[in-house]
């Protein structure tokens, strides 16, 4: 493993500057024509409310804030009951914060990323190669562009698959589920595996006790369930539906 440069790797936010400039110029638009039209203030209001809720969310995600994005990553990390010997699958890389964390746990390991990327994200696979540098891995890092839900891997090739806050973003899937079985698809026999995603949420999912049956239903050795949105370290605020409230933990051995 190289030494790990001087300069930081890039990392990114989850939430994206969109999310708060959008709604904010709205706000903003909707206060100027409140001048001529005094109702239109609570529509003014509305849109900087969201705006500054997203601008809150951003702070605290980041390591300037109270870093959010690293421990919840850490629930990832602290779940996966692996060796590390072998190689392992981190499915939705990103920015490649949870591919590098698993680089520097696991140094014998060989650690593959893949994602779809996309214009919709502010990461790509040019970005993810570049933190693996800056964090002295890449000679231990492959990143494929690739989507969730057709790995371009056979069945059981990976010693360990993760994933993180990933599947509920995937397109053109009418069951979120089905990215799952194919996450495990590709996890070899005796192989672990750790999946953390909005697992409460039962509009995408279902009832979380009829999740885990229906994942046992296909052979996995182990399996169970963490409800990591409990976690003290979320603030309230951020324990929304559409935020961390309902984030869950998938974890087992094929």
């Amino acid at each position: 493993m190289k030494p790990p440069s001087a300069e930081k790797p890039d990392y990114g936010n989850w939430v994206a500057t969109k999310f708060i400039y959008i709604p904010g110029a709205t706000g903003l638009f909707f206060l100027g024509l409140a001048i001529i039209f005094p109702f239109l203030i609570v529509v003014a209001a509305l849109f900087l409310f969201v705006a500054l809720y997203f601008a809150y969310a951003r702070y605290l995600f980041s390591p300037q804030g109270a870093d959010l994005q690293e421990k919840i990553r850490g629930l990832v990390l602290s779940s996966l009951d692996w060796d590390g010997e072998g190689q392992i699958l981190d499915i939705g890389c990103g920015s490649a914060a949870l591919t590098i964390a698993l680089a520097q746990k696991y140094q014998g390991a060989r650690i593959v990323g893949i994602d779809y990327w996309g214009k919709q994200w502010e990461y790509s696979k040019k970005l993810c190669e570049k933190n693996a540098e800056i964090a002295g891995v890449a000679d231990r890092v492959t990143f494929l562009q690739a989507s969730a839900a057709a790995l371009p891997f056979a069945d059981n090739s990976f010693d360990a698959v993760v994933s993180n806050l990933v599947f509920h973003e995937v397109g053109g899937v009418k069951d979120k589920k089905d990215l799952i079985r194919e996450a495990l698809r590709v996890t070899g026999k005796g192989g672990k595996f750790v999946f953390q995603d909005l697992f409460l949420w039962k509009q995408i999912y279902g009832e979380p006790d009829a999740l885990m049956e229906t994942i046992k239903s296909w052979g996995m050795t182990k399996s169970a369930f963490i409800n990591t949105g409990d976690s003290t370290f979320i603030p309230a605020l951020l324990k929304l539906p559409f935020m961390l409230g309902t984030i869950g933990t998938i974890a087992g051995e094929k």
